[in-house]
């Protein structure tokens, strides 16, 4: 029996039930079908990050994303996925002005994806609009930390909780948003002694990426940890494999073949 039909479908319940689990959660980014289908089994949480910016669309950051691209890859996602829990980010400028904007854009990522839950890059000044989403039965997951959608604002991508003021202040936001209802929090680019502290203070479960081992789970972006992205690897990833390698010397033979008209023979056609 394949194994994605046996497997039950995680639910948001199982992901909270995982605080200080002996088994932490297995999470990765995921843009596509036939990704999702592959890295499914796997998982506990799939992520349709705003991180496609870079990764599908040659971005230089992820503060160009709009909701419709969201909307279009959330649905791709969630068309395969069978047993992870999916989140889908809230993209730069549809949340953080306007209370009423964040739920309007909220009901329509989650109405038109069909996703389990919605991840916020937030602070303690957002924990109203995070209420008032859980509020309205749309499941948030909590951003701290290093905050990409803030890149331009601080002028570059900046590793936190190097002071015990930006730790305090860590904390802080991370408890507001567990107060206000988030399920979980995701620390991104912070110091692994910070990180260990947040995740210690809240009584939701952690997910680190460039964190901290004691964090509940571990996320990392897909291609980057596929080895499909060469130009910059950030000091958190491993690569499980290169194949950014792989592909350019499958793509060498293809051409070659093609150019020397040993692609297609008789093999090939009708």
């Amino acid at each position: 029996m394949n194994k994605e039909n046996i497997l039950n479908k995680i639910t948001l319940t199982d992901i909270q039930n995982h605080k200080k689990s002996d088994a932490p959660l297995v999470c990765l980014t995921s843009y596509t079908a036939p990704m999702t289908k592959i890295i499914d089994p796997h998982c506990d949480i799939i992520l349709v990050g705003d991180s496609l910016g870079m990764v599908v669309y040659g971005m230089e950051n992820t503060l160009g994303v709009t909701l419709d691209m969201m909307i279009n890859h959330g649905k791709a996602v969630m068309r395969t996925a069978k047993h992870a829990f999916v989140v889908v980010d809230m993209p730069y400028g549809t949340y953080e002005n306007d209370p009423a904007i964040a739920l309007e854009s909220a009901k329509r990522l989650i109405g038109e994806t069909g996703g389990d839950a919605l991840k916020l890059e937030v602070n303690k000044a957002l924990a109203p609009t995070i209420e008032l989403l859980v509020n309205n039965d749309i499941p948030v997951q909590a951003h701290v930390g290093l905050c990409p959608q803030s890149v331009e604002k601080e002028g570059g991508y900046k590793v936190k909780g190097k002071t015990n003021q930006e730790i305090s202040s860590l904390i802080e936001d991370a408890l507001a948003c567990e107060k206000a209802g988030a399920f979980s929090v995701l620390i991104e680019g912070t110091k692994e002694t910070a990180s260990r502290e947040i995740a210690a203070a809240v009584n939701v479960p952690t997910v680190g990426i460039g964190a901290s081992p004691s964090c509940d789970g571990q996320i990392l972006v897909v291609d980057d940890m596929l080895g499909m992205i060469t130009d910059h690897t950030p000091k958190f990833v491993k690569k499980y494999a290169q194949l950014a390698d792989v592909i350019d010397n499958a793509v060498a033979g293809y051409a070659e073949d093609v150019r020397e008209r040993k692609f297609p023979n008789e093999k090939y056609v009708y």
